[in-house]
Protein backbone atom coordinates (compact mmCIF):
# COMPACT_ATOMS: atom_id res chain seq x y z
CA UNK A 1 0.00 0.00 0.00
CA UNK A 2 1.35 3.15 -0.77
CA UNK A 3 2.42 5.82 2.20
CA UNK A 4 0.84 8.98 2.11
CA UNK A 5 2.23 12.40 2.58
CA UNK A 6 0.14 13.98 5.79
CA UNK A 7 0.77 17.02 7.02
CA UNK A 8 2.65 17.30 10.61
CA UNK A 9 2.41 21.05 11.19
CA UNK A 10 4.83 23.23 12.61
CA UNK A 11 7.43 21.59 15.54
CA UNK A 12 5.55 21.17 18.75
CA UNK A 13 7.23 24.21 20.70
CA UNK A 14 5.73 26.80 18.33
CA UNK A 15 2.52 25.46 18.15
CA UNK A 16 1.21 26.88 21.33
CA UNK A 17 2.88 30.18 20.99
CA UNK A 18 0.86 30.29 17.30
CA UNK A 19 -2.35 29.00 18.30
CA UNK A 20 -2.70 31.57 21.05
CA UNK A 21 -1.67 34.04 19.36
CA UNK A 22 -4.43 33.20 16.96
CA UNK A 23 -7.01 33.01 19.59
CA UNK A 24 -6.36 36.56 20.96
CA UNK A 25 -6.42 38.16 17.89
CA UNK A 26 -9.48 36.79 16.66
CA UNK A 27 -11.16 37.32 20.25
CA UNK A 28 -9.81 41.38 20.24
CA UNK A 29 -10.45 42.47 17.25
CA UNK A 30 -14.48 42.18 17.97
CA UNK A 31 -14.81 46.25 17.35
CA UNK A 32 -18.25 46.10 18.52
CA UNK A 33 -17.60 44.57 21.73
CA UNK A 34 -14.87 47.32 22.25
CA UNK A 35 -17.47 49.77 21.44
CA UNK A 36 -19.99 48.27 24.19
CA UNK A 37 -16.99 48.49 26.24
CA UNK A 38 -15.51 51.90 26.30
CA UNK A 39 -19.00 52.93 26.26
CA UNK A 40 -21.68 50.65 27.20
CA UNK A 41 -20.13 50.30 30.44
CA UNK A 42 -19.98 53.92 31.66
CA UNK A 43 -23.07 54.73 30.65
CA UNK A 44 -24.67 51.48 32.40
CA UNK A 45 -23.62 52.17 35.52
CA UNK A 46 -24.93 55.63 35.19
CA UNK A 47 -28.56 54.78 34.16
CA UNK A 48 -28.56 52.30 36.65
CA UNK A 49 -27.82 54.48 39.89
CA UNK A 50 -30.30 56.97 38.48
CA UNK A 51 -33.11 54.42 38.61
CA UNK A 52 -32.24 52.90 41.94
CA UNK A 53 -31.57 55.99 43.96
CA UNK A 54 -29.90 55.55 47.64
CA UNK A 55 -32.65 53.42 49.38
CA UNK A 56 -31.27 50.86 51.86
CA UNK A 57 -31.73 47.04 51.63
CA UNK A 58 -31.60 43.96 53.16
CA UNK A 59 -28.99 41.77 51.42
CA UNK A 60 -28.76 38.06 52.63
CA UNK A 61 -25.48 36.77 53.65
CA UNK A 62 -25.55 32.92 53.14
CA UNK A 63 -22.25 32.09 54.74
CA UNK A 64 -23.60 33.14 57.70
CA UNK A 65 -27.91 33.67 57.73
CA UNK A 66 -27.02 37.79 58.07
CA UNK A 67 -29.35 40.34 57.01
CA UNK A 68 -26.94 42.53 55.58
CA UNK A 69 -28.22 46.45 55.55
CA UNK A 70 -26.45 48.37 52.27
CA UNK A 71 -27.25 50.96 50.36
CA UNK A 72 -29.27 50.62 47.13
CA UNK A 73 -26.59 52.39 44.84
CA UNK A 74 -23.99 50.50 45.92
CA UNK A 75 -25.64 46.99 45.04
CA UNK A 76 -27.31 48.20 42.07
CA UNK A 77 -23.35 49.08 40.74
CA UNK A 78 -22.22 45.82 41.40
CA UNK A 79 -24.98 44.12 39.56
CA UNK A 80 -24.85 46.81 36.70
CA UNK A 81 -21.24 45.51 36.66
CA UNK A 82 -21.79 42.11 36.63
CA UNK A 83 -24.73 42.59 34.25
CA UNK A 84 -22.48 44.26 31.37
CA UNK A 85 -19.82 41.65 31.90
CA UNK A 86 -22.00 39.14 31.47
CA UNK A 87 -23.18 40.23 27.64
CA UNK A 88 -19.59 41.63 26.47
CA UNK A 89 -17.67 38.91 27.86
CA UNK A 90 -20.02 36.44 26.40
CA UNK A 91 -20.14 37.88 22.97
CA UNK A 92 -16.76 38.76 22.48
CA UNK A 93 -15.97 34.80 23.32
CA UNK A 94 -18.96 33.58 21.25
CA UNK A 95 -18.80 35.68 18.54
CA UNK A 96 -14.37 34.58 18.47
CA UNK A 97 -14.79 30.85 18.45
CA UNK A 98 -18.04 30.72 16.03
CA UNK A 99 -15.90 32.78 13.66
CA UNK A 100 -12.67 30.35 14.21
CA UNK A 101 -14.06 27.24 14.12
CA UNK A 102 -13.42 26.14 10.66
CA UNK A 103 -10.09 28.01 11.27
CA UNK A 104 -9.27 25.76 13.95
CA UNK A 105 -10.52 22.61 12.25
CA UNK A 106 -7.78 23.99 9.18
CA UNK A 107 -5.00 24.09 12.22
CA UNK A 108 -5.91 20.52 13.26
CA UNK A 109 -5.94 18.86 9.88
CA UNK A 110 -2.50 20.74 9.38
CA UNK A 111 -1.10 19.32 12.66
CA UNK A 112 -2.25 21.14 15.40
CA UNK A 113 -2.45 19.05 18.58
CA UNK A 114 -5.63 19.59 20.01
CA UNK A 115 -4.48 19.91 23.34
CA UNK A 116 -2.62 22.76 21.98
CA UNK A 117 -5.45 24.37 20.48
CA UNK A 118 -7.56 23.62 23.77
CA UNK A 119 -4.84 25.02 25.87
CA UNK A 120 -4.55 27.99 23.69
CA UNK A 121 -8.09 28.86 23.33
CA UNK A 122 -8.44 28.98 27.11
CA UNK A 123 -5.94 31.18 28.03
CA UNK A 124 -7.06 33.51 25.58
CA UNK A 125 -10.38 33.72 27.10
CA UNK A 126 -8.38 34.06 30.38
CA UNK A 127 -6.75 37.01 28.68
CA UNK A 128 -9.35 38.80 27.54
CA UNK A 129 -12.07 37.98 30.35
CA UNK A 130 -9.60 39.55 32.92
CA UNK A 131 -8.98 42.68 30.97
CA UNK A 132 -12.46 43.13 30.50
CA UNK A 133 -13.12 42.59 34.12
CA UNK A 134 -10.48 45.02 35.15
CA UNK A 135 -12.24 47.80 32.86
CA UNK A 136 -15.49 47.56 34.40
CA UNK A 137 -13.89 47.45 37.52
CA UNK A 138 -12.20 50.58 37.04
CA UNK A 139 -15.13 52.54 35.54
CA UNK A 140 -16.77 51.83 39.15
CA UNK A 141 -14.57 54.61 40.12
CA UNK A 142 -16.30 56.80 37.97
CA UNK A 143 -19.27 56.28 40.69
CA UNK A 144 -18.22 54.84 44.06
CA UNK A 145 -14.99 54.89 45.52
CA UNK A 146 -14.97 51.49 47.99
CA UNK A 147 -12.18 51.07 49.93
CA UNK A 148 -9.35 49.22 48.17
CA UNK A 149 -9.99 45.85 50.16
CA UNK A 150 -13.61 46.12 48.65
CA UNK A 151 -12.64 47.30 45.13
CA UNK A 152 -10.30 44.06 44.92
CA UNK A 153 -13.07 41.75 46.16
CA UNK A 154 -15.29 43.16 43.55
CA UNK A 155 -12.74 42.87 40.69
CA UNK A 156 -12.23 39.29 41.54
CA UNK A 157 -16.00 38.88 41.68
CA UNK A 158 -16.17 40.35 38.39
CA UNK A 159 -13.27 37.99 37.47
CA UNK A 160 -15.19 35.17 37.92
CA UNK A 161 -18.29 36.64 36.24
CA UNK A 162 -16.23 37.10 33.08
CA UNK A 163 -14.65 33.80 33.08
CA UNK A 164 -18.02 32.02 33.47
CA UNK A 165 -19.96 33.83 30.37
CA UNK A 166 -17.00 33.68 28.46
CA UNK A 167 -17.16 29.82 28.96
CA UNK A 168 -20.37 29.82 28.42
CA UNK A 169 -19.95 31.76 24.88
CA UNK A 170 -17.39 28.94 24.29
CA UNK A 171 -19.83 25.92 24.77
CA UNK A 172 -22.18 28.28 22.75
CA UNK A 173 -20.08 28.90 20.20
CA UNK A 174 -19.19 25.10 19.11
CA UNK A 175 -22.81 24.13 19.89
CA UNK A 176 -25.79 25.99 18.76
CA UNK A 177 -26.25 26.39 14.91
CA UNK A 178 -27.18 29.88 14.35
CA UNK A 179 -26.01 33.64 15.62
CA UNK A 180 -29.24 34.94 16.81
CA UNK A 181 -29.74 31.89 18.84
CA UNK A 182 -26.14 32.18 20.89
CA UNK A 183 -26.65 36.24 20.79
CA UNK A 184 -30.41 35.32 22.49
CA UNK A 185 -29.21 32.99 25.41
CA UNK A 186 -26.60 35.21 26.32
CA UNK A 187 -27.75 38.08 26.35
CA UNK A 188 -30.95 37.24 28.24
CA UNK A 189 -29.39 34.64 30.66
CA UNK A 190 -26.84 37.24 31.63
CA UNK A 191 -29.93 40.12 32.12
CA UNK A 192 -32.20 37.32 34.50
CA UNK A 193 -29.27 35.64 36.06
CA UNK A 194 -28.01 39.10 37.66
CA UNK A 195 -30.68 41.09 38.36
CA UNK A 196 -32.46 38.23 40.41
CA UNK A 197 -29.47 38.56 42.67
CA UNK A 198 -30.58 42.60 43.01
CA UNK A 199 -33.17 43.17 46.13
CA UNK A 200 -33.56 46.47 45.03
CA UNK A 201 -35.96 44.88 41.40
CA UNK A 202 -36.82 41.72 43.08
CA UNK A 203 -38.74 41.00 45.75
CA UNK A 204 -37.34 37.00 45.84
CA UNK A 205 -33.64 38.22 45.80
CA UNK A 206 -32.82 36.72 49.53
CA UNK A 207 -34.17 33.32 48.62
CA UNK A 208 -32.48 30.64 48.36
CA UNK A 209 -33.69 29.00 44.88
CA UNK A 210 -31.46 32.05 43.62
CA UNK A 211 -28.17 29.69 45.19
CA UNK A 212 -28.82 27.68 41.70
CA UNK A 213 -27.63 30.74 39.22
CA UNK A 214 -24.08 30.73 38.04
CA UNK A 215 -24.12 34.86 39.17
CA UNK A 216 -24.79 33.78 43.08
CA UNK A 217 -21.53 32.78 44.30
CA UNK A 218 -19.81 36.23 43.02
CA UNK A 219 -22.68 38.45 43.53
CA UNK A 220 -22.13 37.13 47.27
CA UNK A 221 -17.90 37.31 47.40
CA UNK A 222 -18.70 41.15 46.11
CA UNK A 223 -20.91 41.95 48.32
CA UNK A 224 -19.99 40.60 51.62
CA UNK A 225 -16.37 42.00 51.12
CA UNK A 226 -17.52 45.72 49.81
CA UNK A 227 -20.29 45.70 51.66
CA UNK A 228 -19.77 43.96 55.00
CA UNK A 229 -17.06 42.41 56.88
CA UNK A 230 -17.26 39.17 55.51
CA UNK A 231 -14.77 37.72 52.91
CA UNK A 232 -16.32 34.14 51.43
CA UNK A 233 -13.77 32.85 49.49
CA UNK A 234 -16.13 29.69 48.99
CA UNK A 235 -18.87 32.18 46.81
CA UNK A 236 -15.89 33.06 44.72
CA UNK A 237 -15.14 29.34 44.37
CA UNK A 238 -18.78 28.47 43.25
CA UNK A 239 -18.41 30.40 40.51
CA UNK A 240 -15.21 29.55 39.35
CA UNK A 241 -16.95 25.94 39.44
CA UNK A 242 -19.69 27.33 36.98
CA UNK A 243 -17.09 28.92 35.06
CA UNK A 244 -15.12 25.22 34.55
CA UNK A 245 -17.77 23.19 34.05
CA UNK A 246 -19.23 25.46 30.42
CA UNK A 247 -15.54 25.25 29.61
CA UNK A 248 -15.52 21.49 29.92
CA UNK A 249 -18.11 20.97 28.36
CA UNK A 250 -17.53 22.78 25.38
CA UNK A 251 -13.87 22.24 25.54
CA UNK A 252 -15.60 18.61 25.04
CA UNK A 253 -17.62 19.50 22.14
CA UNK A 254 -14.58 21.64 20.65
CA UNK A 255 -12.62 18.19 20.70
CA UNK A 256 -15.30 15.93 18.81
CA UNK A 257 -15.83 19.59 16.08
CA UNK A 258 -11.79 19.87 15.80
CA UNK A 259 -11.04 16.15 15.41
CA UNK A 260 -8.83 15.69 12.33
CA UNK A 261 -9.96 13.03 9.73
CA UNK A 262 -6.88 12.25 7.87
CA UNK A 263 -6.78 9.22 6.58
CA UNK A 264 -4.21 6.75 8.97
CA UNK A 265 -1.03 5.83 7.18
Amino acid sequence: MPQLDLPSGPPLFRQFPTALRFSVQEQSRNRLAALLLGLFVPVWYLLMISIAGNKDLEFKLYSTGEMLKVGGRNVTLITAGMNSLTMISGFVVFDAVRKALNFDRRLAFAGFRQSTLIGAKMMAIGIVTASIALYTALALFLFWRPGFTGWGAILLGFMAMTLTYGSLGLLLGVLVKNDLEGFFLIIMGGLTDTFLQNPLGNPAANKPVLQYFPSFGPMQFSVGSSLGDTVMWRYLGMGLAWAAAFALIGLVVFHFRTRSRRPTR
